[in-house]
């Protein structure tokens, strides 16, 4: 038993990147010092996008290592259109050291269901 709950807490604390809904995420859009990263298509992208966003599609994200770059110690918030492919670019950041990323849980489509702002 103890075995079982030794490894479902490694489990979780290799995933342990913070999951956010719209509102909680958009208060730390306000945070000086964070980076926010969209991670759809650059088309998605023009189609609007959360003001100070950086585009880095996740086609191209898997090559690009950040860790290592002076943002390990930096609050990475991280969006795409529906929250699953930024769940996979938040594990990434996380293995590659990056200690404080959040997630937008259900994407941009949650973002404008709140009526969040948008640049286009």
């Amino acid at each position: 038993m103890r075995i079982l709950f030794a490894s479902l807490f490694l489990i979780s604390a290799l995933f342990a990147y913070t999951d956010l809904d719209a509102k909680s995420f958009y208060k730390l859009t306000q945070q000086k010092g964070v980076i926010l990263l969209d991670v759809r298509t650059p088309q998605e992208y023009q189609e609007g996008h959360i003001p100070g966003a950086n585009l880095i599609p996740l086609q191209l994200f898997r090559y690009i290592f950040l860790g290592g770059k002076g943002i390990a110690d930096k609050k990475i918030l991280v969006y795409c259109r529906s929250g699953n492919r930024s769940a996979e670019a938040s594990r990434m950041l996380e293995s590659w050291g990056i200690k404080h990323v959040y997630n937008l849980k259900y994407g941009i489509l949650d973002w404008k269901k709140h009526s969040l702002p948008l640049q286009k």
